[in-house]
């Protein structure tokens, strides 16, 4: 299936500016690569910018895309997935991890029902409007057994995905986050890197929630079942999004094109954003480009995807939360970053 989203115009982060930013970086008072990875941090920056020494980042914008996933009726999470909606309420509420370390960074956070299987009757009908605005569907398919979506959600969740990564950078973001929620999430997550990949479930599956040995074996059955089911499919980007995906990955999916088109950096989170952005990139590539790892989360796949696509994590503090809370944890060394090549005197600069 040939999509739309394939003639997306994303372009390439400026050559110039990073080959600037490298030479500034040297020149800096202090011993060559003395700032390490906060230097090639540095680099990626500018680039995006097209600006050395790269702008202060001070307008951090996430959105957390919410939904629920017919697997999680099927064993592969310790939690029922009742937990989602509730979540949608602490998200609001700032209860949620990725809402305190957003206060804490003075970060923007926004949660955005996708696919969640609730009506979300609790909620104000002016709160209930926004949160449920870009709503595709309750709940996506059990992918061992049916289709996440049919074709036309899987389109209308990645439009969707793009249109609010519109809307964040028009309010002023100047780096954005795609968080995730979902019980059940890292169950598609796992089966559409294993697909992007071409490697076995085993490789990919991980514990998600924190399963015991038992469940994560059915989990790891659940998607390789799935795998065969969605056969040569799982060849085509959109295809595999529709056949093993879910409404919210798909939105997360659009969310990076979006911001990649309008070249404005993207800080990955965990899994679900990860194997989003290996979709993205298979289906305009160069989206990978615009996107730096956040964090090195304790899920497999997330590894193997982080190496396929040339990212090396920012931190590694076994972390599995979701949310974008690894992302928002990392915000810091992007503004350290920022700063210090923008700020730290020159070696000429210095008195002989």
């Amino acid at each position: 299936m040939i999509a739309p989203f394939d003639a997306l115009n994303i372009g390439r982060p400026s050559a110039l500016s990073r080959a600037e930013a490298r030479e500034r970086c040297d020149a800096l008072a202090k011993p060559t690569g003395a700032l390490g990875r906060l230097e090639d941090l540095a680099i990626w920056l500018a680039g995006c910018q097209g600006s050395c020494p790269p702008r202060q980042v001070a307008h951090v914008r996430a959105v957390v895309f919410a939904g629920d996933h017919g697997v999680s009726r099927f064993g592969v999470s310790a939690y029922p997935r009742e937990v989602t909606a509730a979540m949608v309420h602490a998200f609001l509420s700032g209860g949620a991890g990725v809402a305190v370390l957003a206060r804490q960074h003075g970060a923007q956070l926004r949660v955005l029902d996708i696919g969640v299987d609730s009506e979300l009757s609790e909620l104000s009908d002016e709160t209930r409007s926004k949160v449920r605005r870009f709503k595709i569907r309750r709940s996506s398919g059990a992918i061992h057994l049916e289709d996440a979506l049919t074709p036309a959600e899987t389109h209308a969740a990645i439009a969707a995905g793009i249109a609010v990564a519109e809307e964040e950078i028009a309010l002023g973001a100047d780096l954005l986050i795609g968080g995730d929620m979902g019980i059940g999430n890292t169950t598609p997550a796992a089966a559409l890197i294993a697909a992007g990949l071409g490697v076995p479930a085993s490789e990919v599956t991980g514990r998600g929630t924190g399963i015991d040995d038992p469940a994560l074996a059915h989990k790891t059955a659940l998607v390789e079942a799935a795998l065969v089911r969605a056969g040569i499919r799982v060849r085509d980007p959109i295809d595999a999004l529709t056949a093993l995906g879910s409404a919210d990955l798909a939105a997360g999916v659009g969310f990076l094109l979006g911001a990649a088109r309008a070249g404005v950096p993207v800080l990955l989170d965990g899994i679900v954003s990860v194997a989003a952005a290996l979709v993205a990139d298979q289906l305009s590539p160069g989206v990978v480009a615009w996107c730096a790892a956040g964090h090195r989360s304790t899920e497999p796949a997330q590894s193997l995807a982080l190496d396929k696509l040339g990212l090396e994590p920012l931190l590694d503090l076994g972390l599995r939360l979701g949310e974008g809370s690894g992302a928002m944890a990392a915000v810091p060394l992007v503004q350290s970053a920022s700063l210090l090549l923008g700020e730290m005197a020159l070696l000429s600069d210095l008195a002989p």
